[in-house]
């Protein structure tokens, strides 16, 4: 089981509220830094263990410094990405830049960074080299197809559009070493969102012996290996959290049964978590505006998928505490929908929660990762902001909210007037 916590009391998030209206996120400090402790603790056997934190789940560089000085790189899919690692500044090896469909503009802000760059398929080597220039370190990512079974988030392996096949990779690594390149490291990610902590230590597993059969057929001592992201967090209070203790000695014992045997001893482990690092510490605050009695009993809040686009999208769960009825028994039964022109702008569907009244505070859990970060602008809908709740207990702004002028500032428009 896992307990749904909120770290501020209502009276204090009231005194918040006057300061910063609703809705916003709001992400804790010292929870986040623990966390990223605890997971270099559980690596910390490795001879080299970088995290490449995936900016995508919390691009903000208040965030991405904190984590920098906790130990972490980035992960970055796009150009903003590479400009938010810069700022919070995270530098050289310590960015990667996971190639997908890549323009030439991001390949050069890499190379200009210094940061590894993990291509997505072998036509990404002419066109790096072309645009950009071969890096002195180069990455591949590999699609293992059906060797790993995917998840309803990102699907079955065969079936995604990243990665190269074991032939394509095998060949792409013969490619590159005819074209100088002498650093090399290797990476997947197959799975999103899992609890399972044995996929982890198999998908360990699977890579070590390719990194082998690298060594023996292409004489490749891979710097580094990449095991990916895709760590779940416990949405339910039902679930379980993966324990990262247990993924860390699982991953150790693959590593000495098939990687130190073949005199590959000295090779760095990655992982690249987003989700399993910041998502349960960062919460989605919002006020109830008004009930609506129909067929069903709804709840409209001031916040809609614009803000937390994960349960439209993917029918995820998020749990909602009502503040000051945190031990109210349940006894009612909404739907809790935001103001967007869309029947899916629902943040729970038939959810049983203590009754509800206007004005009440809702607090919905685990918005960490993926949260703030998926909102978007359709009905002219403004981003919420970001508050960071510091380890001291105090309370600083590390996004404002958007505004109309905001919305309005990239349209080229001259209205007619009548006369």
């Amino acid at each position: 089981m896992s307990e749904k916590k909120f770290p501020i009391s209502k009276e204090r998030l009231e005194e918040i509220i006057k300061v910063f209206p609703t809705p916003f996120h709001i992400y804790d400090e010292k929870a986040i830094r623990q966390n990223m402790r605890r997971l270099c603790k559980a690596f910390s056997w490795a001879p080299q263990f970088r995290e490449h934190f995936a900016v995508k789940a919390t691009p903000n560089p208040t965030i991405i410094s904190m984590l920098r000085e906790e130990g972490a790189g980035t992960d970055c899919s796009s150009l903003a990405e590479l400009f938010i690692s810069e700022e919070a500044g995270v530098k050289g090896e310590r960015i990667m830049l996971t190639s997908n469909d890549t323009p030439a503009d991001e390949f050069q802000k890499a190379r200009e960074l210094g940061a590894i760059i993990n291509l997505d398929d072998i036509s990404h080597i002419d066109y790096l080299e072309k645009h950009a220039g071969l890096p002195d370190c180069l990455c591949f990512r590999y699609n293992p197809g059906r060797l790993i079974k995917g998840n309803d988030i990102i699907g079955q392996p065969e079936e995604a559009k990243y990665g190269l096949t074991r032939e394509q990779l095998f060949e792409a690594y013969r490619i590159t070493l005819d074209k100088g390149v002498r650093r090399f490291g290797l990476h997947t990610m197959v799975i999103s969102n899992e609890l399972h902590a044995d996929s982890f230590i198999n998908t360990a597993r699977l890579m070590f012996h390719l990194a082998v059969e690298l060594k023996d057929k292409l004489g490749i001592k891979l710097e580094f290996v990449d095991l990916g992201g895709g760590v779940g967090i416990p949405y339910r209070t039902e679930e379980e959290p993966v324990d990262l203790e247990y993924v860390g000695e699982g991953v150790h014992k693959a590593y000495q049964e098939i990687i130190e045997p073949a005199g590959l001893g000295s090779m760095a482990i990655a992982l690249e978590l987003g989700r399993a690092i910041t998502g349960p510490y960062g919460w989605l605050v919002s006020t109830v505006l008004h009930e609506k009695k129909t067929y069903k009993d709804y709840i409209g809040l001031d916040s809609c998928m614009a803000n937390l686009m994960r349960p439209a999208m993917y029918g995820a769960y998020h749990h909602i505490t009502i503040m000051g009825k945190e031990n109210d028994p349940c006894e009612h039964v909404y739907d809790v929908t935001g103001s967007l022109c869309e029947n899916n702008d629902k943040f729970a569907i038939d959810r049983a929660l203590p009754k509800i009244d206007i004005g009440d505070r809702l607090v919905i859990h685990d918005t960490g990762a993926h949260g703030h970060a998926m909102g978007f602008n359709y009905n002219g809908k403004l981003r919420s902001a970001e508050l960071l709740l510091c380890e001291d207990g105090s309370v600083k702004l590390i996004r404002r909210a958007e505004t109309l002028d905001d919305y309005f500032a990239t349209l080229h428009f001259e209205p007619k007037v009548l006369k």
